[in-house]
């Protein structure tokens, strides 16, 4: 018989434990990331927010097979990331994962038409071009571009470019998809018809989608959303119904995170509040801890 935890680390998809990655620039090393910890769960739609320099990016491409972690364990699928040889590394990001970028120029080829830049991963994977064709077809359909199938990418506004460019990642059906703030560079309406997308693509096809952005209502648009701050997940947003007033309405509860470690990263704000510093005080109360300021170091105790 299967214990509790043996079911969820079964229905997790997405596993990453103390995960490190320290880059060297000259003489200097960069930490990107420092012991993140990350769960997800098979067909989840979920967000990374964090600022610029909080590593965010960096475990995109770890995810994506773009780059290696320095330290830690990260499994997609019970495949480890870390000790996967080159060979099944291209295997894995030809085959398990789909990458959408900002750029839609990193994405498509702009002399040919939508549908021809989504038959190009089949093609190169093996598909006949009519598989090719019926495929790349219906994913275009999927994305609300089925007439729009031999326009070039200069024909086509940036939302069609991005939904386009999302149809090319799912080519190979692939059971993740890693888009890097992929609504970056549209307006409202563009972003709003990308957001649509990835839900119809999650209900249709099942896939797991691991969205990084800066957008500030992303906590609407997916289940969850997860911060990171200084290389660390921090916090936790999850996204559900309550019909606690009588009728339903959309609720966002917010957690902080404890990683593997026992660490839990307090939001800046309620330090600076709380004007805590080097050390604080923690007291375990009745179903809940405390955490308090250094009062007698603040005065000159010892």
């Amino acid at each position: 018989m299967t214990s509790p935890s043996d079911r969820d680390l079964a229905s997790l998809y997405i596993r990453c434990e103390d995960l490190f990655k320290i880059y060297k620039i000259a003489d200097l090393e960069v930490v990107a990331l420092r012991g993140l910890d990350l769960k997800i769960r098979r067909g989840e739609v979920m967000a990374i927010v964090g600022a610029s320099g909080s590593g965010k990016s960096t475990l995109l491409n770890i995810l994506a097979g773009l780059d290696q972690p320095s330290a830690g364990r990260a499994f997609v699928d019970g495949k480890d990331l870390l000790t996967m040889s080159p060979k099944d590394m291209v295997t894995y990001r030809r085959k398990q994962v789909g990458f959408v970028w900002q750029q839609t120029g990193r994405n498509l080829v702009p002399y040919l038409g939508a549908v021809q830049n989504v038959e190009i991963p089949m093609i190169l994977d093996g598909a006949s071009a009519s598989e090719a064709r019926r495929r790349a077809t219906e994913l275009l359909e999927v994305v609300q571009l089925g007439h729009r199938l031999h326009h070039r990418p200069e024909q086509l506004s940036g939302g069609e470019q991005q939904r386009v460019s999302i149809a090319v990642a799912l080519a190979n059906n692939p059971p993740l998809l890693l888009a890097d703030e992929p609504t970056g560079e549209l307006d409202t309406i563009g972003a709003d018809l990308v957001y649509e997308t990835f839900t119809e693509l999650n209900n249709r096809y099942g896939v797991t989608i691991v969205i990084v952005t800066h957008d500030p209502d992303i906590a609407s648009r997916v289940d969850r959303v997860v911060a990171i701050r200084d290389g660390r997940t921090s916090t936790e947003i999850f996204r559900r119904i309550s019909h606690d007033r009588g009728k339903p309405e959309v609720v966002h509860d917010e957690y902080v995170l404890v990683d593997t470690a026992g660490r839990l990263q307090i939001p800046r704000e309620f330090l600076e509040k709380l004007s805590i510093r080097e050390r604080a005080k923690i007291l375990l109360g009745e179903g809940h801890v405390e955490v308090l300021p250094d009062t007698i170091h603040r005065h000159g105790g010892v």
